[in-house]
């Protein structure tokens, strides 16, 4: 009796960017392409923020998941509206009466307010660049404006002149009534005024690729050529052009775009084409609950996040529960960081196969992971908060005696957290912390737990001393081992919530622990 051959076929890794990869593989089987086109797009009439940054993370993911699963090879286009026309005034931008004198113009003929490029696309397409550039992300960048310019749209456009009133009926049913009467998915650039006209045309010719149009304050009427950047496309239906002209594959987009999103896809099949496969990811939000908007500046920018963490965690953070809304504010970055931390420690244990379904091993990309660290950065934060410290001189001094291998050479990852704590306890620890005076019932536990203390042996490690401190609080009149932790956390750490104590004890030190205790027993009522 012959065996019958193995014909399975290996398992998906339980990752979300594989089984997005997945679908993409079937699209291009069915389709007979051999080559993936990836596509973010980015609007340039604000500074770049975190958001963009999670939409080229992401869908490098599913690019990098893609090549794993196929072998085939893949683009990723960086794409940057910057030829939409400048709408309002953004609220975090400098010289903001210049860019009023603008309004209408395309980014990319807007005078930077910054006066250090071009123009004021040209300045956040290179703040984009720069951003992206430094998280070592590897892409195309296309400028809109260059795009139409060079006629790589031309054919396109001419597309649209062809199917112009099947578009325009589909996409006028989505708007108001004032908006229905002046709508036109094809806006000239006045020859003069350089403005993107927001008019309907007289007239369109797909033989002669033109639109007659009239000037509302002269009166003046044009025949303006859709090629050459003579015009574009309003963002919907330039959405859908670009599909078409481009080939794109994949693109993801926030919850805001969904409805966009189909009505583009229907547009793409009048053109012609199938719509690329798509991912909707839930918004950010900042402190107070509200969507992260660029004009706005709020929630956090990316020079803010990387004063405190490294890119790493940031890609950590976008990693977990993409459909799930998530405040994206300065305290979110110590938990982010350490579960960066815990999946990096995993990844290095994992063979190979498991390793595809850690968020690390997609973080770094596919390569190795190196981001050893012997402490957790909310342990470095109470550290840093414990001894005020200013310089990483003091925190190494603590962590060399913790563990007597890490340097800043031989850890340069954790050298970087050293550096991140310092800055984040000296702007948000140190201004919140607060201090209580402990119960009476609280003062006999500390004191039993510096008694206790002095009786174990100087080099006792983490777990050890956890273990003491249980069994101290478990001897005294405390409703849960809960309130007993919050009393140690909020009288000798002056915070609501710390680190797991016994590790903090074995890498402040046992007798630094002891003489934290008894200061905070000597504490005067009014020093509290």
């Amino acid at each position: 009796m012959t065996q019958a051959s193995d014909t399975s076929v290996p398992s998906l890794p339980k990752a979300l960017p594989f089984e997005e990869a997945a679908k993409l593989r079937d699209r291009l089987a069915a389709s007979g392409k051999t080559q993936a086109l990836f596509e973010t797009g980015y609007g340039p009439s604000g500074l770049p923020h975190i958001g963009t940054f999670g939409e080229v993370a992401r869908t490098s993911w599913v690019r990098n998941a893609f090549t794993e699963l196929t072998g085939l090879p893949s683009r990723l286009l960086a794409f940057s509206d910057d030829m939409d026309g400048l709408r309002k005034v953004p609220d975090n931008v400098p010289n903001r009466d210049l860019l009023a004198r603008h309004l209408g113009k395309p980014l990319t003929q807007v005078p930077d307010p910054f006066g250090t490029h071009e123009s004021f696309g040209a300045h956040n397409n290179a703040r984009l660049r720069a951003f992206l550039d430094g998280f070592g992300f590897e892409y195309e960048f296309a400028s809109s404006t260059e795009y139409y310019k060079a006629g790589r749209f031309d054919a396109a456009l001419v597309r649209v002149l062809e199917e112009y009133e099947k578009i325009v009926a589909v996409i006028l049913p989505t708007l108001g009534p004032e908006r229905r009467a002046t709508y036109s998915p094809v806006l000239p650039i006045h020859p003069r005024t350089g403005r993107v006209m927001q008019i309907k045309p007289d007239a369109w010719d797909a033989a002669a690729a033109t639109v007659t149009w009239t000037d509302p304050e002269s009166g003046e009427q044009f025949e303006t050529s859709v090629k050459g950047g003579a015009c574009k496309l309003q963002w919907k239906a330039d959405w859908a052009m670009r599909w078409h002209a481009l080939g794109v594959d994949y693109e993801m987009s926030g919850k805001d775009l969904i409805d966009s999103v189909r009505l583009s896809g229907r547009v793409c099949r009048i053109l012609g084409s199938a719509p690329p496969q798509d991912f909707t990811y839930e918004l950010f939000l900042d402190d107070q609950g509200q969507k992260i908007s660029k004009s706005k500046g709020n929630g956090l920018s990316v020079d803010e996040w990387l004063r405190y963490a490294p890119p790493e965690a940031l890609g950590q953070f976008m990693y977990n529960a993409p459909h799930r809304a998530k405040r994206l504010y300065f305290d979110v970055i110590p938990r982010a960081v350490d579960d960066y931390l815990a999946n990096a420690a995993k990844e290095r244990a994992q063979p190979d196969a498991e390793k595809r379904t850690n968020p690390a091993w997609h973080i770094a990309g596919g390569r190795p992971v190196d981001a050893a660290s012997p402490v957790s950065f909310a342990m470095l934060l109470n550290l840093a908060s414990v001894v005020n410290a200013e310089t990483p001189d003091i925190l190494w001094g603590f962590i060399r005696r913790y563990s007597p291998d890490a340097s800043p050479a031989a850890m340069p990852f954790l050298d970087r957290l050293v550096h991140h704590a310092i800055a984040y306890y000296r702007d948000f620890v140190r201004p919140a912390k607060q201090y209580r005076l402990p119960t009476d019932t609280e003062r006999a536990a500390l004191a039993d737990l510096a008694e206790t203390l002095r009786g174990l042996d100087l080099g006792s490690d983490g777990e050890a001393i956890q273990n003491v401190v249980y069994e101290v609080g478990k001897r005294h009149a405390f409703p849960e081992l809960r309130a007993w932790f919050g009393c140690l956390y909020q009288v000798l750490l002056g915070q609501q919530e710390g680190p797991r104590f016994g590790g903090f004890v074995a890498l402040y030190g046992i007798g630094e622990t002891i003489a934290l205790i008894e200061a905070a027993l000597a504490r005067p009522a009014d020093a509290a």
